[in-house]
């Protein structure tokens, strides 16, 4: 469904607004949705610096910046749509997707799903001009036969053995129906590789562990990227003249071995029916908070080709290989 779409805008983009300058009271906004995680702060304080920002979550913000607007609001409900009323919105960066492995298959669908959908609506009702969607590269899933390099036309079968997937797989191709059917709006589907840092996300919990558990005769090639570039590839997708799907990476792929070398942590290695075993079991006693498919990630490859970001966007990772494995430890705690 996705090699047809205009991967390259028609026009130069428009230069970033200068941090300089500073928002004024009179600036139009961008709307953050999920702003209360980790990235979604995180994204904040960079994009403040220029932009005025309001953020749509319905956790609290208590340690928000003063000039960043906070609406306490569930995405489901119709005070959503005062939000926009009220936010005289230029773009709608959503980050707000449930991850929690622990939620019921129907709170995952009615939050990541009909949530999307009713912020969809007034993307359109409000005639917002720009959308930025962060889906993720899991979403084509990790198999047995999949080439070295995944393009942003591959298939999306990151649901069909990892239910948890399905929602944001669903998330994605309705983003994907949207981009047809609004050209008016200019969409961008942001799917990044697996995100380290201070986020509380299952690449980085699974690297904070010690030994860290690998599945024997495996060590498959992975990509990561720092929470920092993802913040810095979704300044570049929020440019006028910017418009559909971009795989993004870090600096470069590398055997998970590497990754656990670079932490200085132990490896343990066991049997993938023994590891399948155990994890099913850990998770039935809430022990773990890895369900047995994640298993899959550390056994098979999914790794993306990101060439059309670095060329459309110009996007450049920042940080290291190194620095961005050795970020998990900055959120341990």
């Amino acid at each position: 469904m996705t090699e047809n779409i205009a991967l390259f805008p028609s026009k130069a983009p428009a230069p970033l607004r200068t941090a300089t300058s500073g928002p004024s009271a009179a600036a139009r906004a961008v709307l953050v949705t999920g702003i209360c995680g980790r990235l979604g702060k995180h994204l904040a304080r960079v994009l403040h610096r220029d932009r005025r920002i309001v953020g749509v979550d319905r956790r609290p913000f208590a340690d928000k910046p003063k000039d960043i607007d906070h609406a306490q609001v569930d995405i489901r409900r119709k005070k959503l749509k005062d939000v926009f009323r009220a936010g005289d919105i230029e773009a709608v960066v959503h980050l707000g997707v449930m991850h929690d492995p622990r939620a019921s298959a129907s709170d995952h669908h009615s939050w990541n799903v009909a949530g999307f959908g009713k912020l969809l609506e007034y993307v359109v009702q409000f005639q917002i001009p720009k959308l930025v969607v962060l889906s993720s590269a899991n979403v084509y899933g990790p198999q047995p036969s999949n080439p070295q390099f995944l393009t942003e036309d591959a298939p999306l079968l990151g649901g069909q053995n990892f239910s948890d997937i399905r929602d944001l797989v669903e998330v994605d191709m309705l983003a994907q129906s949207f981009f047809w059917k609004l050209p008016e709006t200019e969409t961008v589907i942001l799917r990044p590789v697996h995100i380290l840092g201070t986020v509380r996300n299952a690449a980085s919990n699974f690297l904070r562990l010690n030994p860290v558990p690998t599945i024997m005769g495996f060590d498959p090639m992975t990509q990561v990227i720092h929470e920092s570039d993802v913040v810095g590839a979704i300044q570049l997708a929020l440019r006028p003249g910017i418009r559909g799907i971009f795989n993004v990476a870090g600096s470069e792929p590398a055997p998970l071995s590497r990754l656990i070398r670079i932490l200085g942590r132990q490896r343990l290695s066991v049997p993938y029916s023994v590891g399948r075993s155990v994890l099913r079991r850990m998770w039935s006693l809430r022990l773990t908070t890895f369900p047995p498919p994640e298993l899959d990630h550390i056994r098979y490859v999914c790794m993306v080709d990101d060439r059309r970001a670095r060329q459309v966007l110009g996007f450049v990772p920042g940080k290291s290989l190194e620095e961005t494995v050795l970020s998990v430890d900055e959120g341990r705690w």
